[in-house]
């Protein structure tokens, strides 16, 4: 059969026809890769599961507080809704924080609550793959939020100028940090 094939397809045709099924192939590789479903893929895609840590929350009188965070991210829309749940406790100081947010087109917007203070507002900023910069707003509020995620580290950054803390500074690891009993369970 073989000398049949050589003798209707002569081996150089073959070679050639074998390279271009190769490059062929790649060219649909990458295709995939490189396909509008993947870039279509919303920022908060690797944000899904359970995060917690620790850092530090910095007072207007000028205190600073060791303190511990659980984080729940809920995540859909291929990435492009959603709903984060973060509870937080130092020494003498407790928030639990929920927001619902939307990404379009680079901009993310939605609303946020605290529920032991019951208060809640807005926030809107940009996002990217890997970071998330937002304003964040409420009744006599406002601050600047930092959220960098490289992995399965994430770094969170809250400034602000008004009410009693003006900064919190948190670094959560996927699904571990710090473990054990702390008054954010």
């Amino acid at each position: 059969m073989l000398q049949l094939s050589e003798q209707v397809m002569p081996r150089s045709t073959v070679k050639i026809e074998a390279r271009n099924a190769g490059i062929a192939a790649c060219v649909v590789v990458l295709s995939f890769l490189a396909s509008p479903s993947q870039a279509q893929q919303g920022p908060f895609a690797g944000l899904a599961g359970s995060w917690a840590g620790s850092g530090t929350i910095g007072m207007s009188n000028g205190t600073r507080e060791r303190i511990r965070c659980r984080a729940s991210y809920a995540v859909s829309g291929r990435g492009s809704s959603l709903q984060q749940s973060l509870r937080c406790a130092s020494d003498s100081y407790r928030f639990e924080l929920n927001s619902n947010v939307r990404y379009a087109a680079g901009d993310i917007s939605g609303n946020w609550s605290e529920a032991t203070r019951g208060i809640g507002g807005s926030l809107s900023g940009i996002a990217s793959m890997s970071d998330i910069r937002a304003r964040v707003e409420g009744p006599g509020f406002a601050a600047n939020l930092l959220l960098a995620t490289r992995g399965d580290r994430q770094s969170v950054s809250l400034r602000t100028s008004s009410g009693d803390i003006t900064e919190v500074a948190i670094t959560l690891s996927r699904g571990g940090g710090e473990r054990g009993r702390f008054g954010a369970n």
